[in-house]
């Protein structure tokens, strides 16, 4: 082992967290591999210690899908474009750049991802390895842009993966859930630069139920936020534009995505968690809040927003036909019950794709995200809304809190089988392992 890899494995005193402060863990000690060669050399060197690995981008997952108490492997020297291919419109990138590193460098060059996910804080490979997705009617998830992965397995090899080579580790390790391998590097198509229209304005809940499939049918990335214990709704309609760009002015923008959306958000929810019966009352009036608006930009600043108040998330993937439906059963749930939920409910959608473990694997989904207040009880909000969902078929997002077993989850995903059976010949010893994985992967 060089020097320079040695000086990056380092003894661990720390605590790591997630972002939400829901999953903690003390490994024995971090590596930050700064090449693929020295990112091979420490998955070597833990095994033959008889320790465990696992690799942490950002943190924003609220499942314990990172966490290990072996080897830590920070990908922040991972980082940067190798190469950008404009016969093939391909862009490879280090496995630990930032999204939105990703997406300001690719802009620069007048190129972008097709669709996005609506935060870009996490790393590329952390992202798409949980399915990390946005919304679209034919544009699919961060992962589906996948075209080529290299992926360092359990005995050091580096494997590159694609249709062409090694195609089934590549069916599956788009969305590989750190199980099979650490994911070294990412090779995603992309398009030229192009400008999106978005369309924000109120609606309400019965009207966006009524028109969910016309309004799903009509525009290429379509959104909503209920607001619990009222009957408001926020809707976002995202289009191509042959523009000119008019992106928010400065003002307006700090008073809608700064002062609103985070600013007042937080104040409001520390209120409402200080006082839950304040919590209706303050939705009524936080749904009123932000008003229509229609601006034209370019994709990754239509896609993404900040998002600086704390939450947990619970997020499934039903059938797209059951969307409604399951919207009606929360809402009723919500209402006859005497919980107190501050934060919108999120409804997105994606076009079935072809990723083994995909949360849209074979079918046309719609998103039900359900969120509660960072320090606010959860659990029975979210217990009541997993029923709903479960009753409908769904998956849940493997990285965002669950209470799923592989004997569920082997029922949901008709893949499954072919995802353990390849992760039983790649890692049968379990090096990339931990108790997350055990219970939503078994054995």
């Amino acid at each position: 082992m060089s020097s320079a890899s040695r000086t990056r494995n380092s003894r661990s005193s720390t605590t790591w967290r997630n972002w939400a402060g829901t999953v903690t863990a003390r490994p024995v000690r971090e590596a930050r591999p700064a090449s693929v060669a020295e990112l091979a050399a420490t998955v070597r060197r833990a095994a033959e210690d008889g320790l465990r690995v696992k690799t942490v981008g950002t943190g924003h997952s609220f499942t314990a899908i990172a966490a290990t108490d072996g080897v830590l492997i920070r990908p922040d020297l991972l980082t940067g474009i190798r190469r950008i291919d404009r016969r093939e419109m391909t862009v490879t990138v280090e496995s630990g750049t930032p999204l939105k590193r990703l997406n300001a460098a690719l802009a620069r060059e007048g190129l972008s991802l097709t669709n996005m996910g609506d935060i870009m804080e996490q790393t590329v490979a952390g992202a798409t390895s949980t399915g990390t997705h946005g919304t679209g009617r034919d544009s699919a998830s961060i992962a589906a842009q996948i075209r080529e992965l290299e992926l360092v397995t359990a005995d050091g090899r580096v494997l590159t993966c694609s249709e062409k080579g090694n195609p089934e580790v590549f069916a599956a390790a788009r969305i590989g859930l750190g199980a099979l391998g650490v994911v070294s590097a990412l090779t995603f198509a992309v398009e030229p630069l192009f400008l999106l229209t978005a369309r924000e304005e109120p609606m309400t809940f019965d009207k966006v139920t009524a028109e969910f499939d016309a309004l799903h049918a009509e525009n290429e990335h379509f959104e909503f936020y209920w607001f619990p214990h009222t009957g408001n709704c926020t809707t976002k309609r995202n289009n191509r534009s042959a523009g000119p760009a008019a992106p928010p002015g400065r003002v307006s923008a700090w008073i809608e995505d700064e002062f609103l959306s985070n600013g007042l958000f937080q104040v409001v929810n520390s209120v409402g968690r200080a006082v839950p019966a304040s919590i209706p009352a303050i939705a009524r009036i936080s749904s009123r809040a932000l008003s229509s608006r229609t601006y034209t930009d370019i994709p990754y600043k239509v896609f993404t927003s900040p998002r600086r108040v704390r939450f947990v998330e619970m997020e499934y993937a039903i059938p797209r036909e059951a969307a409604v439906d399951a919207l009606r059963e929360l809402k009723a749930m919500v209402d006859r019950s005497p919980l107190r939920v501050s934060f919108p409910v999120e409804v997105r959608t994606a076009p079935a794709d072809d990723i083994a473990l995909s949360t849209a694997s074979g079918r046309d989904t719609a998103y039900i995200a359900v969120h509660m207040y960072k320090g606010s009880p959860y659990r029975a909000y979210f217990t009541a809304a997993e029923r709903i969902m479960t009753a409908h078929g769904g998956r849940p997002h493997w990285g965002k809190v669950h209470t799923r077993n592989a004997a569920y989850l082997a029922e949901v995903y008709p893949r499954f089988g072919e995802f353990t059976a390849l992760r039983d010949r790649l890692d049968p010893d379990r090096l990339f392992g931990n108790d997350y994985l055990r219970r939503v992967l078994g054995g």
